[in-house]
């Protein structure tokens, strides 16, 4: 099974983490959340999250792709550090898995990875999407990019995800389930 980290930063938001998280792991994918600022990290709604691993001790080549939440200061935070620029990178070039939810898609912006896909984002953060088409839509799948354009998405967002690794299957058991 392919393995996945979610990546958080101060001030990450917590419905678009911690539901990702939450509906990965029901499908019994393996999900990390990797900190970049210590074994605990406060989201944005003062919500303490202890996280399995922090990102200076991780091997990435472990990782099939990553998940960017957003919320403010969390994609900032997240766009501000050089090794989370770096895996992205990476993992552009190695065409894995990259994913990020209503102000993240900037961070992809920053890693230069957007230009000529289709992306969506939380209204005001388009101008971080240099070359990317914008779309209005809750969730866009852009080749290896997933993005969700805010809070309201993160459901949606976690089944395109699973989708991507191939299991339509779970996410209709999924949905099922949750009464989505």
């Amino acid at each position: 099974m392919k393995k996945l980290m979610v990546v958080l930063a101060p001030g990450f938001e917590e419905v678009e983490a911690l539901s990702v998280v939450d509906v990965l792991r029901r499908a019994n994918v393996t999900c990390d959340m990797i900190s970049i600022a210590g074994e605990y990290v406060t989201g944005s709604h003062n919500i303490i999250i202890k996280t399995d691993f922090p990102i200076d001790t991780i091997n990435e080549d472990n990782y099939y792709g990553l998940v960017l939440p957003g919320g403010m200061p969390g994609a900032e935070n997240l766009k501000n550090n050089a090794p989370v620029i770096d895996i992205i990178k990476k993992f552009f070039r190695e065409e894995k898995l990259i994913c990020a939810i209503c102000a993240a898609p900037m961070v992809l912006g920053e890693a230069d990875v957007v230009k000529d896909k289709d992306i969506t984002c939380y209204p005001g953060f388009e101008q971080y999407l240099n070359g990317a088409n914008i779309k209005n839509e809750l969730v866009v799948t852009s080749g290896n990019i997933i993005t969700g354009k805010g809070p309201a998405a993160a459901f949606d967002f976690a089944f395109a995800i699973l989708e991507s690794l191939g299991l339509k299957d779970e996410v209709e058991n999924l949905k099922s389930s949750m009464m989505f």
